[in-house]
């Protein structure tokens, strides 16, 4: 009887060490698809909304104020000169002070370009304020240089945007900071440049 040797048997390597193109390819596939799982937007609660929109309208307000109160003084300026009620003591510092009201409606105001810079969340509610962002942006750069019906009609847009935000919402979030602009404020249709 002879013995055979027996044929060495070779050990199968894994699929992954055999096929290494596969398995960079599958863990390619799995990173990405990882990745876009986890980047599709989810729903937000209602009350995230609530804050989140509650927070644009702060910043708005907050980057509005140095051009509302601008617009203010030079409309209260405007309209005392109209009268005549203004001595002379009181007319000599107006140029300077409408030069420093027409600043603070400009992009040199740091208030005008961080309102160019909010960002408003995708909601429903979030695309009314973008809207009403867009609306104040142009009332404080253009318009408060502009005609007083000018600022009027923006106003209103901007406050028909909120209202459809604050719907949305179903809250009333705070009124955005854009003064009204009196009729009879102005004689003319433009407010004087410095």
């Amino acid at each position: 009887m002879t013995v055979t040797d027996a044929a060495p048997v070779t050990k199968k390597e894994p699929i992954w060490q055999r096929h290494r193109r596969l398995a960079i390819v599958a863990a390619v596939l799995v990173i990405a698809l990882i990745t876009v799982l986890t980047d599709l937007p989810t729903s937000t609660s209602r009350a995230s909304d609530i804050a989140a929109e509650r927070s644009v309208m702060s910043e708005v307000n907050s980057d509005l104020q140095p051009c509302a109160y601008a617009v203010r003084q030079a409309v209260g300026i405007w309209a005392l000169q109209a009268h005549h009620q203004l001595s002379a003591a009181e007319r000599a510092p107006t140029p300077g002070l409408l030069s420093d009201d027409q600043s603070a409606c400009s992009f040199t105001n740091q208030g005008v370009y961080d309102l160019s810079n909010v960002q408003v969340p995708g909601t429903p509610a979030g695309k009314k304020l973008g809207q009403l962002l867009a609306v104040a942006l142009l009332w404080t750069t253009s318009d408060s240089l502009r005609a007083e019906a000018q600022l009027a009609s923006d106003r209103r847009n901007a406050l028909a945007d909120e209202n459809a935000a604050d719907r949305d919402l179903g809250i009333h979030l705070q009124p955005v900071n854009l003064p009204p602009v009196p009729a009879t404020a102005t004689p003319s249709t433009t407010v004087p440049a410095s």
